[in-house]
């Protein structure tokens, strides 16, 4: 089951031949959003000698980086930490502290590795709910009877754009898309549509 943070957490692992590794857990969106907290961690932590980090998102979009240590060594781990664990909409920055002795690449393989999924075990999970996103296009004159039909079954807002016809997306539990398509044909004697462009995932109540 999907799940993801909606607090950053830090978590640091025990010294590796004098190395210091810590690992912070953070909400993300966004690439923006990610990207944005590996820059605030190089301003709280300028003398760090690597900030190694990756990135999941709802959409499938993922990024990884080594941050300056060997390739593979630390962004890859990092990102299969975080997917191995099916978490999503998070960053993962593993922050290193050089302590004087190279680790070589399988050392740095494990420690980045591991440092990140322990951090991403001691997060708090939030699990995301799936739900799928279904167009509505329907006329002024029958915004009432549509509104009952979505309040019925739960329906949530993603957005409306309002012209001739007002054309509104909403979220809603996939076991009930077929019976709002139904409903919404019913209520509108057939006047309105109602269709899918992809399914999206929101944290769960």
């Amino acid at each position: 089951m999907a799940w993801t943070v909606t607090a950053e957490s830090t978590f640091e692992s025990a010294p590796v031949k004098g190395s210091r590794f810590t690992a912070t857990v953070a909400p993300a969106k966004t690439a923006a959003e990610a990207l944005m907290v590996v820059a605030d961690l190089r301003l709280r932590f300028p003398r760090a000698n690597h900030h190694c980090w990756a990135f999941a998102l709802a959409d499938g979009t993922t990024r990884s980086s080594d941050d300056g240590e060997p390739s593979g060594s630390a962004g890859r781990p990092i990102l299969a930490r975080i997917e191995g664990r099916s978490a999503c909409d998070v960053v993962v920055v593993v922050t290193r502290w050089f302590g004087g002795t190279k680790l070589g690449i399988g050392g740095l393989v494990r420690a980045y590795g591991g440092c990140a999924g322990q951090g991403l075990d001691t997060a708090t999970p939030v699990v995301l709910e799936v739900r799928t996103l279904v167009t509505l296009v329907y006329g002024y004159a029958d915004t009432g009877a549509v509104e009952s039909v979505l309040s019925e079954l739960g329906a949530e807002d993603e957005r409306t754009t309002y012209g001739a016809d007002v054309e509104r997306v909403v979220r809603i539990a996939p076991e009930a898309v077929v019976q709002l398509q139904q409903r919404i044909i019913e209520v509108t004697a057939g006047r309105a549509s109602a269709e899918l462009p992809h399914a999206s995932s929101s944290p769960g109540t």
